[in-house]
């Protein structure tokens, strides 16, 4: 079906032809259409207008009005010229109605694919080898999977890309402590063969001896970097180990994801070990090309507006001294490989705002190079620090950072205890109180993440999360389940839109705010903004309530084309909730 055109955009369509007729030398003119708390609309467009045409804005603006076609209030049930020359624009109850009931008629509630779609790589959850994720991983991996949802579901190509940390010294540390401690192999085996959880918990604990020693002992430290030679020259010893490391933290990685509730795939997995035959030639590219020099035996690419403390230059170093590649060279292959061989147009890379000036300088050197370009480019969602309700970054009592899936699951427990508080009443079974108590607990850190502005840091606070009350999933997700009791209960009678009823206020903000559900998603995919779909929805499911107050849905008083009306509404509202909550990642449970 083709997308249903917005209300704001026929409004828009009107003004324009009512310019051009109104006001021959204005051209195509823009009525720089809003939404307003004043009437539904607000178009100031006619003060810029009438500094060209050299006129008074209000009366040109009583000229457009006057060009308006008298349609009966098919579209414009009111248009009001107030102050210095705004538009005041009311449209009609009928046309709320029919437009959304062309947005019902379609699968994808009438939203449009992007005009001009591509191929977008998002870079995000980037966990490493051998290490246990933990809260600092949240963001990423959350932020990334909701983008990657909106921006397929606008028609993007997406790949997926997760950018493991599987190279460099710490492999060369943790292979050479194995061999030097063959009865930890031995165990570091045996717990190979249980889940990724426990296996994770073995591979750490080894990481954590290997680092002790390497920290203390010179010897072994250069012991560990002759192994770090060996991996990257191929040693077959050396190889098989790694590749069992990463077997296993990927078993792991997947139980992590598993427990989020999203979805990782093996083809998705690139990481940093993924580019090694590439790096040579992206440091030979760079240095014929004059975009980096040598500086003191490191190959570096400069900036005038990159200094240090002392006011020198600090480079960007793509190779060392010694010859080792640093994450600039993987970073900087990276990018060659996903414009040359994806042919993305874009590059979204979700990390961490500490990591800012990095890939301003990554993204500039690959500009310089001319692997970004006016038709590629790359962009870093920045986000900010998960921190306690102290409001210092989040660590356990003994000031460790907190593991990952111990957050999760204590969020499902709370969950499930406030899913259990009200099961007896919807009649909830054991396994539907286990079920939505995880969808509840996982919807609730993701939506905490999402509701919040990505660049700010924000406070995890569990009992919030799950709190009924508030800006919080929970309450988006009993929303949801009222509107799925309610149409049950309606029984043989189904939502129909009836545009010849008069609307009550209620209703009419209601549908008001449902007929944007197109452009927000639009915005959010432009620019990665995902927290403007979390308020949306919030202010949707505010709608709603106000909505229940005001107007007796299934009520025997109600005429039958009354009823037919609400339920219609309320039927549009429960399909956009639920299809917003899933670009975010959300389930939403049909009894709660």
């Amino acid at each position: 079906m083709a997308s249903v055109p917005s209300l704001a955009s026929n409004v828009q369509q009107r003004l324009a032809d009512a310019l051009t007729a109104a006001l021959p030398g204005a051209g195509s003119a823009d009525p720089l259409l809003r939404r307003s708390d004043r009437a539904d609309f607000q178009a100031n467009g006619i003060l810029a207008l009438a500094k060209q045409l050299k006129g008074n804005p209000r009366d040109l603006a009583m000229k457009v009005v006057a060009a308006l076609p008298t349609d009966g209030g098919d579209l414009l049930r009111e248009v009001e010229v107030s102050g210095p020359g705004f538009l005041n624009v009311t449209v009609s109850d009928a046309a709320i109605v029919r437009t959304l009931a062309a947005r019902a008629a379609d699968d994808r509630l009438g939203v449009p694919y992007a005009s001009a779609a591509g191929t977008t790589v998002v870079d995000y959850a980037q966990p490493n080898v051998a290490k246990e994720m933990h809260v600092g991983h949240l963001r990423s991996a959350v932020i990334g999977a909701a983008m990657v949802e909106i921006l397929e579901f606008t028609g993007e190509q997406v790949v997926r890309r997760h950018h493991i940390g599987d190279w460099g010294t710490q492999f060369g540390m943790l292979i050479q402590y194995l061999l030097e401690h063959p009865h930890e192999l031995d165990h570091e085996h045996a717990e190979g063969e249980q889940a990724g959880e426990e296996a994770m918990s073995s591979l750490n604990r080894l990481y954590k001896a290997s680092r002790k020693l390497f920290d203390a002992d010179e010897e072994f430290k250069a012991r560990s970097r002759d192994r770090v030679v060996a991996l990257q020259s191929g040693d077959p010893e050396t190889l098989a180990l790694w590749q069992r490391f990463v077997d296993e933290s990927k078993i792991y990685f997947y139980s992590v994801f598993d427990k989020l509730d999203m979805e990782i795939e093996d083809p998705d997995i690139v990481g940093e070990s993924g580019y090694n035959d590439m790096l040579a030639e992206t440091c030979r590219i760079l240095e014929e090309s004059g975009v980096a020099v040598r500086s003191e035996g490191a190959l570096c690419v400069f900036f005038d507006d990159v200094k240090g403390p002392d006011g020198n230059p600090t480079p960007l170093i793509v190779q060392k001294a010694n010859g080792g590649f640093g994450y600039a060279a993987t970073d900087l292959s990276a990018i060659r490989d996903r414009v040359q061989k994806l042919g993305a147009s874009t590059l979204l890379y979700v990390v961490d705002a500490r990591q800012a000036l990095h890939f301003k300088m990554v993204f500039e050197t690959a500009r310089r190079a001319g692997w970004l370009n006016d038709e590629v480019t790359a962009v870093q969602l920045a986000f900010g620090t998960v921190l306690g309700a102290d409001g210092k970054p989040f660590k356990t009592r003994e000031g460790e950072t907190v593991r990952l899936v111990d957050l999760l699951d204590e969020a499902v427990e709370r969950a499930t205890a406030v899913v259990r508080e009200k099961a007896e009443k919807v009649g909830l079974s054991e396994q539907e109180i286990v079920e939505n108590g995880r969808y509840v607990g996982i919807g609730a850190i993701k939506y905490a993440d999402l509701s919040t502005s990505a660049v700010r840091d924000y406070k995890f606070d569990l009992d919030q999360m799950v709190s009924l009350n508030g800006d919080t999933s929970v309450y988006l997700q009993y929303a949801y389940a009222r509107i799925r009791s309610i149409l049950r209960k309606a029984g043989d009678v189904r939502p129909v839109a009836h545009p010849e009823l008069e609307l009550h206020p209620a209703e009419r903000a209601l549908g008001l705010h449902l007929d944007q559900f197109g452009e927000v998603i639009a915005e959010v995919a432009a620019e990665y903004e995902p927290h403007k779909l979390a308020a949306y929805l919030y202010q949707l499911a505010s709608h709603l309530t106000t909505f229940y107050d005001k107007c007796q849905v299934l009520s025997a008083e109600n005429p039958a084309e009354l009823v037919e009306n609400r339920l219609f509404l309320v039927d549009l509202t429960g399909r956009t909730l639920h299809q917003g909550m899933a670009l975010l990642g959300i389930r939403t449970p049909e009894r709660l």
